[in-house]
């Protein structure tokens, strides 16, 4: 048996106020698991995205969390959870006025490609986009793959 305590855990970067990876911390090796705290605004990921082969599952323990999907938003508060098989797209935001604490699972640990879309200004609308990390490794970039323009910034 592994054991961990959340705040014990290091914040990792990204569009998440906090985001901490359960799921290694215990030595998970099938499933993927982490923490997450959003303020209003925050999302769990970088933009609008799919995953491959990894079907993903989010717990909303406190406040609401409106998922974007192809079938349009659905929000989940406190007490639910909802389901997003491999290659469906989706994204998690707080668009409430509280903060959000939830658990995000995903099975296999290994997500397959992730293909996200994001606005890019340069090109008038939604398109792919990378992710980078900036050269002092103190932040990630969202990338434009038709432009090469900077779309997010994430410490």
């Amino acid at each position: 048996m592994d054991r961990a305590t959340v705040d014990e855990l290091d914040d990792r970067m990204g569009p998440a106020d906090a985001k901490r990876k359960l799921g290694d911390a215990v030595g998970a090796t099938d499933l993927a698991l982490n923490y997450y705290e959003l303020e209003p605004g925050d999302s769990f990921g970088f933009g609008y995205h799919r995953h491959s082969d990894q079907e993903e599952v989010f717990y909303v323990v406190t406040g609401t969390v409106t998922f974007e999907t192809e079938d349009g938003d659905v929000e989940v508060t406190g007490g639910e959870c909802v389901r997003f098989e491999p290659g469906e797209w989706q994204l998690g935001t707080n668009e409430g006025d509280e903060r959000v604490v939830a658990l995000a699972m995903g099975a296999p640990k290994e997500m397959g490609e992730t293909e996200m879309l994001r606005e890019c200004e340069d090109c008038a609308g939604r398109t792919e986009q990378d992710l980078e990390l900036t050269d002092d490794r103190d932040a990630i970039l969202t990338i434009c793959t038709d432009c090469g323009a900077e779309t997010g910034r994430f410490e």
